[in-house]
């Protein structure tokens, strides 16, 4: 049986929707953040020695970042169902997008959690993240232009990781400016699984 150590509030939800959608069994060990720090709990170093979430235990593997847990599992149980023939010219695309949610889309919208949690003015970083999310979002939201889902248009892997970034784009109020965003993330919401995983994250929060 799959482990996940998960923590709430983080990317660990999209993993949950992840094994929802595989139809694997699978157990969820649930930890919290500092209510103060929203730091995770120190109990997560004994899993795996960076102490965050989220991390699965299978076959006696710890395996952690979620880019990576998804195209394990995607690849061991369902290579076909939630990504493109590795032959096809979709697979590249769908790589792109499965490592551009931990790249590219969510490094300027952590900046802008850390500003935020920080409180102080910033001589830099704050336009920097400002205008990073809105290069990044306009280019997201031009791509998706007459598109139901980001590759061959069907659920994959990188609609799944990409779901955080967009979470946390609506936690800002910023969904708004990027309608093509917004009408793909209502959707992706509509996904029974994913609902599954939602359920989970305010069961386990």
């Amino acid at each position: 049986m799959i482990k996940l150590h998960h923590l709430n509030q983080s990317r660990s939800m999209r993993i949950i929707w992840l094994l929802e959608e595989l139809g694997v069994e699978y157990q969820i060990v649930p930890y919290k953040r500092d209510s103060v720090s929203f730091l995770a709990p120190p109990e997560l170093k004994s899993v795996h020695p960076l102490g965050k979430s989220p991390v699965i235990e299978e076959d006696g593997r710890i395996i952690s970042e979620s880019g990576a847990i998804t195209e394990y599992l995607i690849e061991k149980y369902a290579p076909t169902e939630l990504a493109p023939e590795k032959e096809s010219p979709e697979y590249i695309d769908y790589l792109q997008w499965l490592h551009f949610a931990e790249s590219s889309a969510i490094l300027p919208l952590l900046l802008k959690v850390f500003i935020a949690k920080d409180g102080a003015p910033t001589n830099f970083v704050a336009d920097y993240a400002d205008a990073e999310i809105k290069k990044v979002m306009t280019y997201v939201n031009e791509r998706l232009e007459g598109k139901t889902y980001l590759v061959e248009e069907r659920l994959t892997g990188a609609d799944i990781m990409m779901s955080f970034v967009f979470d946390v784009l609506t936690k800002f109020g910023l969904l708004e400016h990027y309608p093509n965003i917004a009408q793909y993330q209502q959707q992706l919401a509509q996904h029974p699984c994913y609902q599954k995983a939602l359920e989970l994250e305010v069961k386990y929060g």
